[in-house]
């Protein structure tokens, strides 16, 4: 096994302290790379759908509250809620085309009421997590990722032909332009240290474009106040949901099982930047990571105001530049962006942006966002029954995206909203993947409880697995002696468990064994609640001291025996994977 990459830079882990002034100025450099496109989708979202400046207003306000309370609550450990690491939080695209369709269909009251059953289905994803493992695929989830970059392209570059009057025609193609021209030249080809930087120097080389060309109106500048909470735009929630609602609901959903899904994306990569020594993903940090995220959407909400998201990659940025990953400075910006929200001056030079510079941003996004789906779906494997899943469902999503052949059927709203492409894209690839799973070879399994006295057991339905599958004696061997070093992992040592292994304290053990291919894959779920991470152990196997240990014997004896191991520690659940070749 390779060895563990070390990160040398880091001068500060999460649960290290940072001086106070080192933490203030590392949230600054956070805040710089987070504002520009949190605030440009902010702005889109509520332009798009052609609301008032009032609204406007209150909802960047909102906006910078809530990013600042859900990026308190990342860096925070209260009982599950919370990642417990420094996560740079902004505004999401996932939503631009849905509330859209919200604002236009029932204004800001029918998108709040949508956000908050959206932040309920939320929570109820992240308990439900290692449940829906099987179901939404990566295959599922990148499908669903390109098809919502593709429903607000459209959305995007519509912000090109937005200039103030008087300005020339062309400004605001020429201003986009040199927006991403000097964005991606710099991400290309920019020494790396200044990379990170590379968005922030296009916005503000956009900005100084616009305002040579006339296409840059101060306004809102300057008859804005230095201090102040401005007057809320906001009806409140819709408590009598119309026919829209119930058409728009599936949409909501979908897409908010694809924000928990790259919720966990975000969260492994951040995790895995955070450390010198680099660990396996802490599943149980992460479900505290999804449920502080359905905060943020719940918030969102009840403000009628575009939900906050994790931003990996100005993470990853953020502590790649300053070697910082303290938990303390994601309260730096908190109070950071909470102090902002309270200087209307400065919201009113946010909202001076010109749109197409904000255009030129959310198209970069949306580039990076359909080639994440891309990854997302090679990540895990594309053989030819992967390949067709998602090919036929982009095909029916993007193509409904461009005609609607449903409205005229169904006629309106329930046409125009349930022939949503995200809606019939994302449902055809689950009912795909889940026709596969149904089809498949079922697995064998045996429910027990994790206790040595169950070895027995155990050994006898690993002969059983062997035998079906018509293994020479040797594999069937390797196979059982599997099974017993798994166990043996799994059990703590010093756990004295009761007598009677039939209680309820001893915890469950599950295994499911599914052929695949020339070998057998087995999955051992359990209730064990132990603080070590079983790949961990594995990864630094090499570099810790010999010594006779009972559970350190068992965890080589497994790595021999087995081709791999991947273990998952969730909130009360621990699911080990091995596979062993025949």
């Amino acid at each position: 096994m390779a060895s563990t990459p070390v990160n040398d830079h880091i001068r500060y882990e999460p649960d290290e302290q940072c001086a106070p002034l080192s933490s203030f100025i590392v949230g600054i450099q956070g805040i710089m790379l987070v504002l520009p496109p949190a605030i440009s989708i902010v702005v889109i979202n509520v332009l798009a759908a052609g609301q008032d400046e009032e609204y406007l207003t209150w909802a960047v306000f909102s906006a910078l509250i809530i990013v600042g309370i859900v990026t308190a609550l990342q860096a925070s450990r209260l009982g599950r809620l919370g990642a417990g690491h420094l996560v740079v939080v902004g505004v999401t695209p996932n939503y631009i085309a849905l509330s859209v369709l919200a604002l236009n269909e029932g204004g800001p009251a029918m998108l709040a009421s949508l956000m908050v059953a959206s932040a309920l289905f939320f929570f109820a994803i992240a308990t439900w997590l290692p449940q829906l493992r099987r179901v939404i695929t990566p295959t599922v989830s990148g499908t669903v990722l390109m098809l919502i970059a593709v429903m607000v392209l459209p959305i995007c570059l519509d912000r090109f032909r937005e200039v103030p009057e008087g300005a020339p025609a062309f400004a605001g193609l020429c201003v986009a332009a040199v927006t991403l021209l000097v964005s991606t030249a710099l991400i290309l080809r920019a020494p790396p240290r200044w990379r990170p930087w590379s968005m922030l120097i296009g916005f503000v080389s956009g900005c100084m474009t616009a305002a040579l060309l006339g296409a840059y109106d101060l306004e809102r500048l300057y008859t804005a106040p230095w201090v102040g909470i401005p007057q809320v735009g906001f009806q409140g929630l819709d408590l009598t949901p119309a026919a829209g609602f119930w058409g728009l609901l599936p949409m909501f959903l979908i897409v908010t099982l694809v924000q928990a899904i790259k919720g966990i994306g975000d969260n492994v990569v951040i995790q895995r930047v955070s450390r010198r020594r680099p660990r396996t993903t802490d599943f149980r940090l992460l479900q505290g990571s999804l449920y502080a995220n359905g905060v943020g959407i719940l918030l969102s909400g009840l403000a009628g105001t575009p939900p906050a998201s994790p931003y990996s990659s100005f993470t990853a940025s953020v502590v790649n530049m300053t070697g910082v990953a303290a938990r303390n400075v994601g309260y730096a910006i908190a109070v950071i962006l909470l102090v902002l929200a309270l200087i209307p001056k400065f919201t009113g030079a946010l909202l001076t942006i010109p749109s197409p510079v904000m255009g030129a941003f959310l198209l970069a996004a949306l580039g990076i966002f359909f080639v994440e789906g891309v990854q997302t779906i090679t990540r895990d494997g594309l053989d030819a029954q992967k390949s067709l899943v998602v090919g036929v469902s982009f095909a029916i999503g993007a193509g409904l995206l461009q005609q609607n052949i449903l409205e005229d059927v169904l006629g309106h709203p329930w046409g125009m909203l349930l022939g949503n492409g995200i809606t019939v894209g994302a449902a055809t690839a689950i009912a795909l993947n889940v026709f596969l799973n149904v089809t498949s070879a079922r697995p064998k399994r045996l429910e027990t409880r994790l206790d040595f006295s169950n070895l027995p057991r155990i050994d006898a339905f690993m002969q059983e697995v062997a035998a079906d599958m018509g293994w020479s004696e040797a594999a069937i061997q390797r196979l059982r002696s599997t099974g017993e070093e798994t166990l043996s992992s799994l059990l703590q040592p010093d756990n004295e468990y009761p007598a009677d292994s039939g209680t309820d304290k001893t915890p469950r053990l599950i295994i499911a064994a599914r052929p695949a291919g020339g070998a057998v894959e087995m999955e051992f779920v359990s209730a064990l609640e132990d603080e070590e991470n079983l790949e961990d152990r594995l990864a630094y196997l090499n570099e810790e001291d010999e010594s006779v240990d009972e559970r350190e014997i068992s965890f080589r004896l497994l790595r021999h025996y087995a081709s791999s191991v991947r273990h998952q520690k969730y909130q009360g659940m621990d699911i080990v994977t091995v596979r062993v070749e025949a």
